[in-house]
């Protein structure tokens, strides 16, 4: 199914893309008004602060509800921005409306779960006001493309994505690994649909901040939503990964916006020649897989099992060795060779199963 969207016009600099910013949580009026006019100083259009806050264990700081509306309507009234917050609920849907919030954006906790994104979407019927869906905590493209469905088919065609970056058990450098090829992805199968980065929780750190923005800015996001505390080391919820407006200012003034519409015959070349070496790819692994069928045959011959552990991580050290010679990452070769390991195992399976 094909979405139906309007254009999600949003206030922005010609020089900067689109932001959202402001605190994690509002937490007092004071901090908040603070924050907020400090923002609208540096030219920030859109004010951000999270009302409810979902917590991964209970006993945290979980939100001032509707007691921080208020803040959100003086910050607005006070400096011009719109402002923002997250929904999870139908009560949130209403009360946001109540106090004249902006715009809405659905959190991953929520977008992971269709009950609660189905009863969002029959709250927002009949009414129209710019929403964002954050993806799932899980990397799941379709599960985050049903809940976009789901709040378009409400009548929201002002629609965006927000790309938080995926929960994972094994955390390396972020706190939720970007897996950029899914809002990639994203973007291919849904071309007119906004997308807008969140490094923060992607980061986790506010030093990963500023080169994360800069990446989704060379990726082609259409903008940011980044955490902004007056006095981020006193944040009563992620503390880490929260700047300062003046810090924040100076990141975007350093971001290089690159015009992706430009396209010349030196860039043309230089795909020409992609094609063709990604053609001679496909004939090489087409090689390959005639080979791994040809030892899947001798496997039943000789009533071998198909797969051979050993052998299986024979290859993975060697090819991940040899890629960070050739200025590869040993962890991106070995994601490549286990799916060419699937494929082969999956063909000579077929091979050793035939009667």
């Amino acid at each position: 199914m094909e979405l139906e969207l309007e254009p999600l016009t949003l206030p922005s600099d010609q020089e900067r893309p689109i932001v959202m910013a402001g605190p994690c949580s509002a937490e007092t009026e004071e901090q908040v008004m603070t924050t907020a006019k400090q923002l609208a100083a540096k030219g920030c259009h859109m004010f951000r602060a999270g009302v409810w806050k979902p917590r991964t264990k209970p006993g945290g700081f979980e939100g001032c509800g509707e007691q921080a509306l208020p803040w959100l309507k003086a910050a607005k009234e006070e400096t011009g921005m719109l402002i923002a917050t997250e929904v999870a609920t139908p009560e949130h849907v209403e009360l946001c409306l109540k106090y004249g919030v902006d715009i809405l954006w659905v959190g991953a906790r929520t977008s992971a779960n269709p009950f609660a994104v189905q009863a969002l979407a029959d709250s927002l019927k009949g009414i129209d006001i710019p929403v964002f869906v954050k993806n799932p905590v899980n990397p799941d493209l379709e599960l985050w493309i049903g809940a976009l469905q789901r709040i378009n088919q409400a009548g929201i065609k002002r629609l965006g994505a927000i790309h938080r970056g995926f929960s994972s058990y094994d955390k390396k450098i972020y706190r939720n690994l970007p897996m950029w090829q899914i809002p990639i992805e994203l973007h291919r199968r849904i071309p007119a649909l906004p997308i807008v980065c969140d490094p923060s929780h992607i980061g986790g750190r506010r030093d990963l901040i500023a080169p994360l923005c800069q990446q989704a800015m060379d990726l082609g996001f259409d903008g940011l939503i980044v955490e902004s505390h007056c006095t981020p080391d006193t944040a009563w919820s992620d503390a880490l990964q929260q700047v300062t407006p003046d810090v924040l200012d100076y990141i975007l003034n350093l971001l290089v916006i690159r015009d992706e519409h430009t396209t010349t015959e030196g860039i043309r070349q230089l795909r020409s020649q992609i094609d063709d070496l990604d053609n001679q790819l496909m004939e090489l692994l087409a090689k390959r897989l005639r080979v791994c069928r040809e030892i899947g045959q001798y496997k039943k011959e000789h009533n071998m099992t198909v797969l051979q552990s050993n052998r299986y991580n024979e290859i993975l050290e060697k090819r991940g060795a040899q890629g960070v010679l050739c200025g590869l990452s040993a962890e991106s070769v070995a994601h490549i060779f286990e799916e060419i390991h699937e494929e082969s195992v999956r063909q000579q399976l077929e091979i050793v199963n035939q009667k």
